[in-house]
């Protein structure tokens, strides 16, 4: 049940739903514009006195079984961020995409610039136009930024996924050594399920089932290693140092985001869109992987507390299983839609928490590396916040970061970027919109500014 409760939560928060704040109405003499492209809803609003500036939000990843409520169409994360952004003359814009539930990328990559369009048609050009987004619609906006760098004067790329292929070969990576260490041989389809959601309660089962071991909850922390899955979910606590609370954490994020969430039944949607397979690990070393992920001691610590427990063997016979290989098709799909390339043809700022699951921080230092190969890492600057959680940032936090990111794309200099100038920007802001729910404990309090210096791990399945 708490598991089930989680994943309800993540889900949510994942496409930009949980906010934990309430919000007002427009501003007074706001132009609401609620319609379709194309059978695609989209949203648009126009403060009275507009500053000349849209913001362009692009939403999260909506499992099929958690839709958006009727009519619900996100133009922040939080809607205090909304609020703010019309209150101080900014015009707000963003479509549902086609595909609204699921691995949408390529949808949203085309709808948004429909919004776009149909803005300049019917509202007039903006003086310059900033795209938003978190988690999946990081990527997005990334995306949009960079087949299109004459519309758009910067991104803001919140709790993002940059290299999504990567992030999809890192989901494999668990599922598979779930089902070759605790069930080898099982009916369990990690790729082109033949029934999807038998194959998700099957790997949830092995879960369960794994956790009333040593032995078992040893080799799951060394699947949550694989894909460098920190053992710290919680929002409104610190990282916890007791190994049972950090494997517990950990676990939240493998069986939530990477089994329920873009396990086999994601796969379906993703294989669906691309035209097969696209995850392969063909070629790769587990032995290797491990001895990089930033999560090895957490794996080691859970082995040796294990009685019986052998992490070489268990290593040994990942190497020994059968590989998976991607369908040649697919996997180019993935390159053309989810892997940015990192050229900057604007100023970027990523926003990041160091304890995030649901996507690793380790993918900023893998955009930061494609910047300084393909784009001008000046235009380039990543913020961290100490906490765990995936987009567990506040609105203040939000704001900040967009008052930065516009600082930068008006005069062109970097300023308050770094933790204590961030800091002491979002403690000007009142106790509402300091609000954060946790997803694993459903509790919304207020968070201290928790910008702070990070090097993020480096990303152990690169598509580049």
């Amino acid at each position: 049940m708490f598991l089930r409760r989680a994943v309800v939560l993540v889900v949510l928060l994942l496409a930009g739903s949980l906010t934990g704040g309430a919000t007002g109405g427009a501003a007074e003499g706001t132009r609401d514009h609620h319609d379709t492209i194309n059978g695609t809803e989209f949203r648009v609003e126009v403060p009275a006195r507009w500053n000349g500036t849209l913001v362009l939000f692009s939403h999260g990843y909506y499992l099929a079984e958690y839709p958006p409520e009727p009519g619900q169409v996100m133009l922040a994360t939080h809607p205090r961020t909304e609020q703010w952004l019309l209150d101080h003359g900014y015009a707000l814009a963003a479509s549902n995409y086609k595909g609204l539930v699921g691995y949408a990328v390529e949808d949203a990559l085309r709808d948004q610039m429909a919004v776009l369009d149909w803005f300049e048609v019917h509202i007039g050009r903006p003086r310059q136009t900033i795209t938003s987004g978190m988690s999946m619609g990081a990527l997005v906006s990334l995306g949009l930024a960079e087949r299109h760098p004459k519309r758009f004067a910067g991104v803001l790329a919140t709790c993002g996924e940059y290299d999504g292929n990567g992030t999809w070969n890192s989901a494999l990576d668990i599922t598979f050594a779930f089902k070759e260490l605790l069930v080898p041989g099982a009916d369990i389809d990690l790729v082109k399920p033949r029934d999807a959601e038998a194959s998700r309660a099957r790997l949830l089962e092995v879960i369960a089932e794994a956790q009333k071991s040593e032995q078992g909850r040893a080799r799951l922390a060394l699947a949550g290693a694989l894909a460098n899955i920190p053992g710290w979910s919680t929002t409104h606590q610190p990282a916890p140092t007791d190994l049972a609370d950090r494997l517990s954490q950990q676990l939240a994020w493998v069986g939530t985001a990477y089994v329920y969430g873009i396990g086999p039944v994601g796969r379906e949607d993703l294989e669906r869109r691309a035209g097969g397979n696209p995850s392969g690990n063909v070629g790769i070393d587990y032995r290797r992987l491990l001895a990089q992920s930033a999560q090895r001691d957490l794996a080691v610590q859970a082995y040796r507390a294990a009685p019986g427990a052998d992490l070489d063997a268990d290593l040994d016979r990942l190497a020994k299983a059968p590989r998976i290989a991607p369908d040649p098709g697919a996997l180019a799909y993935m390159y053309r839609h989810t892997v940015v390339r990192g050229s900057t043809p604007s100023p970027v700022l990523t926003l990041h928490t160091t304890g995030d699951g649901g996507a690793v921080p380790d993918q900023v230092r893998w955009y930061a590396e494609q910047v300084r190969r393909h784009g001008d890492p000046d235009r380039l600057r990543s913020a961290f916040l100490s906490r765990g959680g995936h987009c567990s940032y506040s609105a203040a936090e939000e704001i900040v970061s967009l008052q930065a990111l516009l600082a930068r794309v008006n005069t062109g200099r970097w300023s308050g970027v770094d933790p204590a100038g961030l800091n002491a920007a979002v403690s000007t802001f009142g106790p509402d919109d300091h609000q954060v729910m946790d997803l694993f404990t459903e509790e919304t309090k207020a968070v201290s500014p928790s910008f702070t210096r990070y090097t993020a791990p480096k990303f152990l399945r690169p598509s580049r």
